[in-house]
């Protein structure tokens, strides 16, 4: 069966997405993606995209084997550029990345572990992409532990209060993990997030 006939026969089939050529000048370098279903696809919403470099917006799906992407995206890659064109040019917002699945799905007792948490990001850098905010939590890279299974990396989007200054509590600066969500929520005011979106991966070797 020929390439082309492959990936039509392929795109029949459910939760497959769009091939992505990763190097445009060599059209046999294809990088199948596979869409979220179920739950985890109802997580998605707002139209939010998460950007790494090669793969380009990988919300609401798997991170795929091909060309070391998991590897990539837990080794070399830095912090992705989040877009959200419908962000209020006058409005600031919150921005965090969490992993409800630490250090497993099936055991998340260290649950939600805090990979990157930026405030006072205005509506205009969101538009672009190119966030600076303040940073509350550096950027830390998704690194599912081996046999863990898959992890949801999971990105929200929260429109700041005006005037609310938020920090971390002097516990949370301690440690990403076992951190209590909805207390910081509840605590700033944050209310329901305008935009989530999350991707799934698991360890390169898995």
């Amino acid at each position: 069966m020929g390439l082309l006939a492959a990936v039509l026969l392929a795109a029949l089939l459910p939760g497959f997405s769009a091939p992505q050529m990763l190097w445009p000048d060599e059209p046999s370098h294809i990088c199948s993606f596979q869409s979220l279903s179920g739950k985890d696809s109802e997580f998605c919403r707002g139209n939010l995209e998460v950007i790494y470099p090669e793969l380009g917006d990988v919300g609401c799906t798997y991170i795929p084997t091909c060309h070391q992407s998991r590897w990539r995206i837990s080794r070399e890659w830095g912090s992705p550029q989040v877009l959200y064109p419908q962000a209020k040019k006058s409005k600031k917002y919150v921005v965090m990345l969490v992993d409800p699945d630490a250090p497993s799905r099936a055991d998340p007792r260290r649950r939600f572990w805090r990979h990157w948490l930026l405030t006072d990001v205005p509506g205009a850098e969101l538009r672009t992409g190119e966030l600076r905010g303040r940073v509350l939590t550096e950027y830390a890279r998704p690194t599912p532990p081996p046999r863990s299974g898959y992890h949801r990396y999971q990105l929200r989007l929260y429109e700041q209060p005006e005037g609310e200054r938020i920090i971390l509590g002097p516990e949370e600066r301690i440690s990403a993990g076992s951190w209590s969500l909805q207390n910081f929520v509840e605590r700033f005011r944050l209310g329901s997030p305008v935009a989530s979106t999350q991707f799934l991966t698991k360890h390169h070797e898995d």
